[in-house]
């Protein structure tokens, strides 16, 4: 019990900025176990935009709540995954070769594509956000399938580590998840199923059904992760810690757009 908590610990304190107090030995076995708790991690992150929204809702104008729950979503992650996206994008556009690539994702400094990859994400994050709360109804279920979502990007960051190679062999941060196996993405699996399961049986259908909603989410995790996992490889040679923070991003809005067009 005492390494698993360890584990969840350490994807707490790896992926987010909420304080987890305790001392965690950060060895290549620790780090490969605690991508099974990615989901929960993820469920979190989302449980706490979405409860966040629901207290803004109808108290806030739907825009200006939505600049909130923005700055409030990268608050909980420091902006990691975003500056991941960043580095992806300055590095993968600038259309130089493989190695070049490598070294411009590198970089501290952001770059012009890198600006506008974030700003356009976050226009988009933002204007999804602006319609959830102008138009949601059935809070309850619209909240757990954010959650959902969330757990959803996350999870295929499990799955991404497992089944694609790394782009450096040995250096970066994506190196020290080496140990990660097939093993560990299908147990991150049982707990996003787990996570999932719960959500359905305690909350009220969200409209069309909890089947319809689970099955549109889990296809477009898996055919969008496998499409960015793909084109990414092939420019890069492999993925890197940058390329997962960027695939989480563009996951989460991805399925906050499916969320948002069930409700017209």
């Amino acid at each position: 019990m005492k390494r698993e908590l360890q584990a969840a610990g350490t994807a707490f304190q790896l992926l987010t900025r909420i304080p987890v107090p305790v001392a965690i030995p950060f060895t290549p076995e620790m780090l490969a176990r605690s991508v099974v708790y990615y989901p929960v991690v993820g469920a979190v992150i989302g449980g706490a935009a979405a409860a966040a929204g629901a207290g803004l809702a109808g108290r806030v104008p739907a825009m200006p709540a939505a600049v909130l729950l923005v700055a409030f979503w990268l608050l909980l992650t420091g902006g990691l995954h975003l500056d991941g996206l960043m580095d992806t994008a300055d590095g993968v556009f600038s259309h130089r070769s493989r190695e070049r690539m490598l070294e411009i994702m590198k970089d501290s400094r952001v770059g012009a594509m890198g600006v506008l990859a974030a700003i356009v994400l976050l226009l988009f994050k933002f204007s999804l956000l602006d319609v959830w709360l102008e138009q949601g109804r059935n809070w309850p279920a619209e909240a757990a399938l954010l959650a959902l979502a969330c757990g959803w990007s996350r999870l295929w960051v499990a799955v991404a580590m497992a089944f694609w190679p790394f782009a450096r062999a040995d250096e970066g941060m994506a190196v020290l998840f080496r140990g990660v196996k097939a093993r560990h993405a299908l147990a991150a699996a049982a707990v996003q199923a787990v996570l999932t399961g719960v959500a359905a049986l305690a909350l009220p259908a969200p409209e069309g059904g909890w089947l319809a909603a689970i099955a549109v989410s889990a296809a477009l995790a898996a055919a969008a992760g496998s499409l960015l996992a793909w084109r990414l490889c092939r420019k890069l040679g492999g993925l890197t810690g940058d390329t997962y923070g960027a695939m989480t991003e563009i996951l989460e809005a991805i399925l906050l757009f499916a969320l948002v067009l069930q409700l017209h």
